[in-house]
């Protein structure tokens, strides 16, 4: 069994790393070797000027202001969306009352079509999500402002996505209720393969669905938890924030950047500005902060794996 063992997992392994070093790593290096340029993107000239757009980069107002959005992205959406589809989860699955003649353990009535109306959005392109909803914000004419006022809170009328202090907190809740129905049907599939005689054993000592909940459900579903985690905070920082930054606000990233994100400041730079050496400076920063955001939620979530 072990004759040409090596041989077999190289054959098998060649092709996709080699796939993955020519699509993923090569043009990260491409991208820090571009950073020490004055490269514009357009031209095929350029020339070294080693850590300059680095130091532009730490007196970059705009880029501070950008990665403080971006962390605030990294730090409350997974939070928010990771609880509420944990909630969601428990509920479908587990938290239904007990019927006479039923399984002990079961979820409420109609989980199997609440399932299908959280996951709903993600049939749904993002860009369409983030067009709906910016139609949603407007003011004088959109869905909320309107509902508003037909139950007499006319004195309430937000400009939403043209208030600084609001505009970055409503695309945060666009990319929550896009992004939630994907996690509950995940931690249900991780639900589904909890034995339920360990939820019955628990019910008939008498714990509670609070208890049930933190003592069996979270420890046996930890592992799926901390994976969706790492990936909800990586769509945060990346493609799903750009996409509905750029879509909803003024600017976009507006008004007064209260919305830009490092990815879209890095998309303005390199396609708007012609800075395309400066753009790839603040995309190693973002990989920087991506990298360091999966290595400190793996380290703080890792725990003893428990098996049934």
């Amino acid at each position: 069994m072990q004759h040409g063992k090596y041989r077999f997992i190289v054959g098998f392994l060649a092709l996709p790393l080699g796939l993955y070093a020519l699509f993923v790593v090569w043009p990260f290096i491409q991208s820090i070797y571009y950073s020490f340029t004055d490269w514009t993107g357009l031209s095929p000239e350029f020339k070294m000027v080693g850590f300059d757009n680095y130091r532009r980069m730490l007196h970059d107002d705009i880029f501070w202001k950008s990665l403080q959005h971006s962390l605030l992205f990294a730090l409350v959406l997974p939070l928010v969306t990771i609880s509420l589809a944990l909630f969601f989860a428990f509920m479908i699955n587990v938290g239904g009352r007990h019927r006479r003649g039923g399984p002990v353990v079961s979820g409420v009535r109609g989980s199997s079509f609440y399932k299908i109306v959280y996951f709903f959005p993600q049939v749904l392109s993002i860009a369409i999500v983030a067009l709906l909803f910016a139609f949603a914000y407007n003011p004088d004419s959109g869905a909320i402002n309107s509902l508003l006022r037909g139950i007499g809170l006319d004195s309430v009328q937000p400009l939403w996505l043209g208030d600084p202090s609001l505009a970055l907190w409503c695309v945060m809740a666009v990319l929550v209720w896009s992004t939630v129905g994907f996690f509950v049907v995940l931690f249900s599939a991780g639900m589904a393969s909890i034995p339920a005689e360990m939820y019955e054993a628990a019910l008939l000592d008498g714990a509670s669905r609070f208890t049930t909940f933190f003592r069996i459900t979270l420890p046996l579903l930890w592992d799926t938890v901390q994976s969706g985690w790492v990936y909800m905070g990586i769509l945060a920082l990346g493609a799903e924030s750009f996409a509905v930054v750029q879509i909803m606000t003024t600017g976009p990233g507006g008004p007064d950047y209260s919305t830009t994100v490092m990815v879209l400041y890095v998309y303005q730079k390199a396609f708007r500005d012609g800075q395309a050496a400066y753009a790839t400076t603040i995309g190693v920063a973002l990989l920087v902060v991506t990298l360091a955001f999966a290595a400190i939620v793996m380290r703080l979530g890792r725990r003893e794996r428990l098996e049934y």
